[in-house]
């Protein structure tokens, strides 16, 4: 492209600037001249031009600007250099270094020129030096985004928009982007514009009086002249959907300047607009390089996503969507919408919807109390235990999803690893530090080595990762809720067995876990016709089969879960009593029946965790006696569920049994009962109310108990 047509293209980028008239809620605006006022004002530091804007201005020269990005984003900054000046209506009151530096060059040039003296054309000031601002380019919202593994040779220069994972983030170093120097012997002053990742210092001073003289004056670096710029590097790491069958993930390094730093952490799903170059180096560090030349994309806008193409976590749901979800029994409508096409689990659904929505962290002086939910499911080969894990990973805003066998401790906690760019020791987090705030979904969890499980101990309960290695000495946050997955140590659930037997998992990390579920596949002609009929059905529809009530759409069922964490319940002082005495009486049922399912008060925190979520899933802030009585029912089914398993060879008692022998220890030297105490203690042990009525009923004809004015009178 010739000279001339810059020119002219110089002078529709000043048109653009100045006339482009952009829509806004109080009708039609001056888009870029009001960032324009803004900058010379020193309120923004960054003027972002938007290619649709550009494109229906001029479709040639947004053509142009997307196909030569670089060059056309120093256009832009010396076309805003130049018309800086008409849109300064004050002076900025607040001056640093820079300014003071810049004036005293200023009035020096002037002195020069009124004394005819020339200034050396080499050592003119930097465009760069004088600019307090910086141009990038936001993409079109029609083009189409390019995965990573597709960015090649010829998109080098062109603006590219790329999505994928956020696997490490540098610290944010000042770079440097305009080298000033000072001669020793005459005083003038040196300017070094640095464009790539190393430069070669410039050692002898190149003004005429030094040229004249033989020995020439040294420069040296003048730290406070120079300018320096905020620098981040980023490895971004392509979506898992994107990566072929076979292959494994390609990475793409980001170099993100200015204002463009710390917008990403690590574990974020971002979608990066950026300018694809070739990374350039120099001396010893190309010899090594051999002919191979590495490449990078610098960032013109980060964007932090959720995983949903149908909306972002940040729109939030109308007051109609928010009656319609909490109309009816919204808790079993929301929990029937978690995985639909799996038949069956209610109440193992129940828990992992509470497990999204999570609890309250507690910060006592000296202590924390984690408020993230921790799920284990156990249970014989094809039950789903993989389906319902895979599932969570895709609804939880944050998540990672990795396997026993496929995990190291170094893996799931933080590497140690030798920066590329600095040479530095640097962590790169693991599996549950980029999970930080979410959810990690760990199948074939009993397939783990012991070195490598005891990784997760202090995250379980904790919630920080400790490193001590290769003089790295610090804590990473690990806020993280554990689903995890494991198969029995025989194949299948062995009743003859004890739970420690079969599991083979401490009791340390066991104890750990909220809520512990045992699934078993056991043979029953009537549900196994259910179960067969609802697989076909999937299987020839590819959709779950028509329900009672219709399935929340995971994009509504993101907000709502991201609405009710936003939410803090308390515990009202008479409910505390409430919880206190259901703890002791759980821990004397343990200790009379010889439970193994290692009751402790880490039950308690359970169960004020699973109240407050439920508290939060109604958006309510404040935790009623309904939420703590579901929390011990769910409580209990899953103990129910490890305890069934060793009885499944004795004498299997029916419901109507269990609740007679409930009752009787529930009187204890009582005689007369209240009928609604009696319920409400069967309905936390899990049973319904039509199984307590026919009990009730049945040995009332029995004459061994007596039903007068809503109370039980015992023989």
């Amino acid at each position: 492209m010739s000279k001339v047509a810059y020119d002219s293209d110089r002078e529709k980028i000043q048109d653009f600037l100045q006339t482009f008239k952009g829509k806004d809620k109080d009708g039609p605006v001056f888009v870029y001249a009001s960032q324009i006022t803004n900058v010379a004002h020193r309120e923004q530091v960054e003027l972002v031009i938007n290619v649709d804007d550009l494109e229906e201005f001029d479709p040639e020269l947004a053509e142009k600007v997307l196909e030569n990005t670089r060059r056309y984003a120093n256009l832009f900054a010396d076309v805003v250099q130049s018309v800086l000046p008409n849109y300064k209506q004050r002076e900025v009151a607040a001056k640093d270094a820079l300014d003071i530096y810049i004036e005293h060059r200023l009035m020096m040039e002037q002195r020069q020129h009124q004394n005819g003296e020339q200034r050396d054309s080499h050592n003119r000031y930097p465009p760069e030096l004088i600019r307090r601002y910086e141009v990038y380019f936001k993409d079109s919202g029609s083009r189409k985004i390019i995965p990573i593994r597709d960015v090649k040779a010829e998109h080098i220069g062109r603006l590219v928009t790329i999505r994928g994972v956020v696997m490490r983030c540098t610290e944010v170093k000042p770079m440097m982007v305009v080298a000033t120097y000072c001669c020793d012997m005459c005083g003038a002053e040196t300017y070094q514009p640095v464009n790539s990742m190393s430069f070669k210092p410039v050692t002898m001073c190149p003004s005429q009086d030094c040229q004249l003289n033989k020995s020439g004056g040294r420069l040296h670096l003048q730290t406070r002249g120079s300018k320096f710029m905020k620098f981040q590097e980023l490895k971004v790491q392509e979506l898992s959907d994107q990566v072929p069958v076979g292959n494994i993930p390609r990475s793409l390094t980001v170099y993100c300047r200015g204002e463009k730093t710390r917008q990403a952490l690590p574990g974020d799903h971002v979608s990066i607009t950026g300018i694809f170059l070739p990374l350039l180096k120099s001396g010893f560090r190309q010899i090594a390089q051999g002919l191979l030349s590495e490449t990078y994309l610098e960032a013109h806008d980060v964007q932090c996503l959720n995983k949903s193409n149908e909306g972002g976590l940040d729109d939030e749901l109308t007051p109609e969507e928010i009656e319609e979800l909490s109309s009816g029994d919204f808790y079993s409508k929301l929990a029937a919408s978690l995985a639909p096409e799996i038949y069956g689990h209610d109440d193992i659904k129940k828990a992992l919807l509470l497990l999204l929505v999570g609890g309250v962290d507690k910060n006592p002086e000296g202590m924390k109390i984690r408020g993230n939910i921790n799920i284990c499911l156990m249970g014989d080969p094809g039950v789903a235990k993989s389906q319902l894990l895979s599932y969570i990973e895709r609804l939880a805003k944050r998540s990672q999803y990795t396997t026993g066998r496929g995990s190291s401790g170094v893996g799931l906690t933080a590497a140690v690893m030798r920066d590329p760019l600095t040479g530095e020791m640097i962590l790169e987090g693991g599996a549950l530090v980029l999970a930080d705030q979410g959810i990690c979904c760990i199948d074939e969890f009993d397939k783990m080595s012991d070195y490598d499980r005891t990784a997760i101990h202090e995250v379980m309960e904790q919630q920080t990762i400790s490193i001590a290695k290769a003089g790295i000495m610090t804590r990473l946050n690990a806020r993280v809720s554990i689903l995890a997955a494991a198969n029995p140590a025989f194949g299948r659930y062995d009743p003859k067995r004890t739970i420690e037997q079969n599991i083979q998992l401490p009791a340390a990390l066991l104890s750990r876990f909220d809520l512990l579920w045992l699934i078993q596949d056991r043979p029953d002609k009537d549900n196994d016709l259910r179960l067969a009929q609802h697989i076909t059905y999937v299987h020839q529809h590819c959709k779950q089969p028509p329900m009672d009530i219709v399935p929340v759409s995971m994009s509504v069922m993101r907000r709502y879960i991201n609405l009710c964490q936003k939410i803090v319940p308390v515990i009202p002082r008479p409910l505390t009593e409430y919880i206190v005495d259901c703890y002791v009486e759980m821990r004397r049922e343990a200790r009379n029946t010889n439970d193994t399912t290692f009751t402790s008060a880490r039950n308690l925190l359970a169960i004020l965790r699973l109240s407050t979520a439920l508290t939060k899933l109604r958006l309510a802030e404040v935790v009623t006696k309904d939420d703590v009585a579901e929390s011990m029912r769910l409580l209990e089914m899953s103990k129910y569920s490890l305890k069934h398993s060793q009885q499944r060879n004795e004498n299997v008692l029916r419901p109507i049994d269990r609740i007679y022998q409930l009752i009787q220890d529930f009187r204890g030297q009582r005689t007369v009962i209240q009928l609604k105490d009696i319920k409400e203690h069967c309905f936390s042990k899990g049973f319904q109310e039509g199984d307590i009525n026919e009990c009730i009923e049945n040995y009332e004809a029995l004459d061994v108990w007596k039903v007068t004015h809503n109370a039980l009178h015992i023989s």
